[in-house]
């Protein structure tokens, strides 16, 4: 039933606001539905807490720790986000940026990618996969686009063309990995399901999954945004509506992560080698570093967080090639952490560009003089986002670089200097906005505190003492991850 609830809220959600999105309660139903699909994915973990993974719907659906917590993760920064854009959404509206019928639009295409990101995550069936990770492309492509300047649409088709073909290529690594699973598991949709490739991964032709997981590994990491696939992520993140860019950049990317992570553990069950963590490994800290100098350049809020984003699903990528307990307890604690504050810091982005009419950072002064909450809640949340204690980001890359100091030495370097740019970049940029005297142009605004304030404490909590059930938590996950 929790499992049912959380597929079907979503779904239904975006059908109710397909018609009435434009209308005044539309952003409290908007909120409604994410907090019930919240409360049904809390209602899940638990199931699976107490009784361990399970399949549901005639093995079409499949829940272990891994997905559930993921899935508890986007439903959570789902909700908070539909906090925050009832206030930002109604400015942008009051401003005329956009109308009666794309807040309908904004509030239905809202709900369906969620309802497309649970279904990549719960789905049993890597084909399934596929088709829902190509829906939440599409509902995100034409949000992206919302506001239908000519730079919003050139960000749309950016975003189109390039995850069109990373997902056409995702499409023919799962047409690869099919024919591997045919010959020992025969013909049918048997032979697509996760539970029924997992306990065959020694069987399957190491050959043909090698292969395969090169195509996939382009494909899904063009939506994770690795180098030097990653051109679309920054033009979608500074067009698009600022909550459509903190659940890209805090769930989407996650989404296609996870999609890479199941890979990898068939290839590895199958070669019996590290190829496919090499693989990982060498896309993950090759986007460490371009991000990190990349940083050094923007001039655009938005787009500097944006390679912030690509920095750090570098370092999660990284950290589940490298493999171990600690590096893949390291890239758990990382995913969590990092959408947590990069939705956060999103959150006050948004409303800083409102206050100064602009996501140009040379325009933006006097943050927390001009709304000390929404200052202070940007140079905390980019406090936490590199990795400065005691937030989590410090403990997680704490994790990962003590793995790579063990097992990869030789890396150690890199990932350092990776670290250090991207602190000195993002401070030295955000700085000069959250303090000094306020310009005469920034004008007051009703901000959405709540949901930054959330974030960041759960990140400063995560950071100080690592919840029992938690820690259990990953540790299962980390087991099913070898």
């Amino acid at each position: 039933m929790p499992l049912l609830i959380l597929l079907s809220v979503p779904l239904f959600a975006a059908i109710v606001l397909a018609f009435i999105g434009d209308r005044k309660y539309a952003p409290e139903i908007n909120i409604l539905g994410s907090a019930a699909t919240f409360a049904a994915g809390i209602a899940l973990a638990l199931e699976v807490y107490v009784k361990g993974p399970m399949l549901a719907g005639g093995n079409f659906f499949f829940v272990d720790a891994f997905n559930v917590y993921l899935a508890v993760l986007t439903s959570f920064v789902s909700m908070t986000t539909a906090i925050f854009s009832r206030r930002y959404m109604r400015k942008e509206r009051q401003d005329g940026h956009v109308g009666p019928i794309r807040m309908r639009f904004y509030h239905a295409m809202f709900q369906l990618f969620i309802f497309a990101m649970l279904l990549c995550l719960l789905t049993n069936n890597v084909g399934v996969l596929w088709i829902a990770m190509e829906l939440a492309t599409l509902s995100t492509v034409l949000l992206v686009s919302l506001y239908r300047t000519p730079s919003a649409i050139e960000a749309a088709w950016k975003y189109f063309i390039l995850c069109g073909v990373g997902i056409a290529l995702a499409l023919f690594g799962t047409v690869l990995l099919y024919f591997a699973a045919e010959k020992v598991l025969g013909a049918g949709g048997e032979a697509l399901l996760w539970t029924n490739l997992s306990q065959v991964s020694g069987k399957l032709e190491p050959t043909v999954l090698s292969l395969a997981f090169v195509f996939l590994m382009v494909g899904y990491g063009t939506k994770v945004g690795l180098v030097p696939v990653h051109n679309w992520l920054p033009d979608a993140h500074s067009e698009g509506p600022t909550p459509i860019s903190a659940v890209l950049s805090g769930l989407l990317l996650n989404v296609a992560l996870y999609a890479l992570v199941r890979c990898k553990v068939l290839v590895d069950g199958s070669t019996g080698t590290h190829h496919a963590g090499d693989i990982m490994m060498g896309f993950g800290l090759l986007s460490i570093i371009v991000a990190a100098f990349s940083l050094l350049r923007q001039k655009d809020i938005k787009r500097m967080f944006a390679y912030s984003s690509i920095e750090h699903m570098g370092i999660a990528t990284f950290a589940f090639g490298l493999g171990g307990p600690i590096a893949t307890f390291g890239a758990l604690l990382h995913m969590l952490v990092h959408s947590l504050t990069k939705s956060a810091i999103f959150f006050t982005v948004g409303h800083a560009s409102q206050m100064h009419w602009t996501q140009e950072m040379d325009r933006i002064k006097g943050l927390i003089r001009g709304n000390p909450l929404v200052g202070w809640g940007m140079m905390f949340g980019v406090m936490a986002i590199v990795g400065m204690p005691p937030f989590g980001v410090f403990t997680s890359e704490f994790l990962i670089l003590t793995a790579t100091m063990k097992d990869a030495p030789l890396l150690t370097p890199f990932l350092l200097l990776g670290f250090a740019v991207a602190f000195a970049a993002l401070f030295r940029r955000v700085q000069p906005m959250v303090t000094g005297p306020a310009p005469s142009y920034q004008r007051p605004i009703k901000a959405a505190h709540i949901p930054v304030m959330l974030h960041m404490a759960l990140v400063l909590v995560i950071g100080i003492y690592m919840p029992d059930f938690l820690n259990r938590w990953f540790h299962t996950a980390v087991e099913l991850l070898k």
